[in-house]
């Protein structure tokens, strides 16, 4: 099998965003997974300048199946892959994947292969015609997660997330996202 991710040790599995889920949901956790604007605007509302992006890993990767699915992309068919942790003084805030096929990044005029440790939130945010196409949600525990995850997050218990289909200028994009305690506490 090839390698797909530095932060999962398998394919995460998701549950879709169905009716009624928000009100099941921790209160802490919901208002997170359907949070409709830039998690590092919330998160630097309240830490400040402290929340810095660490690139994890960003390689050009086959995306696991369940990815190639929601993006429309072949089997064999490679993405940007960006893996990214944000913290506050380092402490753990979000574990974060993006799956980014090439046309939407040539769509993008190459705004999202070049982001470094800028936050993706505030490139995908300034395009005016971004829309939400699907949400997911997980809890994933720590023994779906990589030992790297593991130290990097300090996860001990599971940990929540939602993976967000995104299409800008008509391109799709996909956000995996996971909440650590340090975010869920604000």
């Amino acid at each position: 099998m090839p390698f797909q991710s530095l932060l999962f040790s398998r394919e995460p599995g998701w549950r879709e965003n169905r009716p009624g889920l928000r009100h099941r949901l921790p209160e802490n956790v919901a208002s997170w997974i359907y949070e409709a604007g830039s998690l590092t605007r919330r998160l630097r509302s309240y830490y400040g300048s402290a929340v810095k992006v660490e690139v994890v890993y960003q390689r050009w990767l086959t995306p696991f199946l369940s990815e190639r699915k929601l993006l429309g992309q072949a089997e064999h068919r490679y993405c940007m892959t960006r893996e990214v942790m944000l913290h506050a003084n380092g402490m753990p805030l979000i574990l974060a994947r993006t799956i980014m096929p090439k046309q939407t990044i040539r769509s993008a005029h190459r705004n999202l292969s070049r982001l470094g440790s800028r936050p993706l939130g505030e490139v995908i945010f300034s395009y005016p015609d971004i829309e939400r196409l699907d949400l997911q949600v997980t809890a994933l525990s720590p023994s779906a997660w990589s030992p790297k995850a593991v130290e990097l997050g300090a996860i001990r218990t599971p940990v929540w997330g939602r993976r967000t289909v995104y299409a800008i200028m008509h391109q799709p994009l996909l956000v995996n996202e996971f909440f650590m305690p340090g975010a869920l506490a604000i």
